[in-house]
């Protein structure tokens, strides 16, 4: 809300002065730092003064205790539910969970079972184009199925 009502007055005088409008000018970059290290710093994201409806918990700081807390810090996953909940389903390992999560490593109490971490050979690949794929195949005199129709 503070950037907004800054620019709103920048603009506001750049008319009333029949000035140009600089963007660069209206948003000062201080007001953006001072936002971005308090939400990192505090994991509050949203309005400072409006703590409650903020949302909690988004960043946190890093664990550098040793080398395997930090692999194990950033390897982390966390299920979006309740921690006083007496449902067991969510906290339980899911059969497509196998090589993937980590059965053994959950922390104990409210959070055991909701909190899980990646398997140590668990290893997360980024989204790639499949069209360079597509045309090796066709290349190599393969058919596409989307040609054929069902009989």
């Amino acid at each position: 809300t503070r950037v907004t009502r800054d620019l709103q007055r920048y603009v506001q005088r750049c008319v009333e002065t029949n000035r140009e409008i600089y963007l660069n000018i209206g948003i000062k970059a201080s007001t953006l730092t001072g936002g971005l290290k308090y939400a990192l710093a505090t994991g509050n994201w949203g309005e400072q003064k409006k703590a409650a409806s903020s949302k909690a918990g988004v960043s946190q700081v890093l664990s550098r205790y040793t080398y395997a807390s930090t692999l194990s810090h950033l390897r982390r996953t966390n299920t979006p539910i309740g921690r006083d909940g007496k449902i067991a389903k969510p906290r339980q390992l899911h059969n497509t969970h196998w090589g993937l999560v980590c059965p053994a490593e959950t922390p104990e109490g409210q959070a055991c079972g909701l909190v899980k971490n990646l398997a140590l050979m668990c290893y997360i690949t980024v989204g790639t184009p499949s069209e360079p794929i597509i045309d090796f195949m066709i290349q190599r005199n393969m058919e596409v199925l989307e040609e054929f129709e069902p009989q």
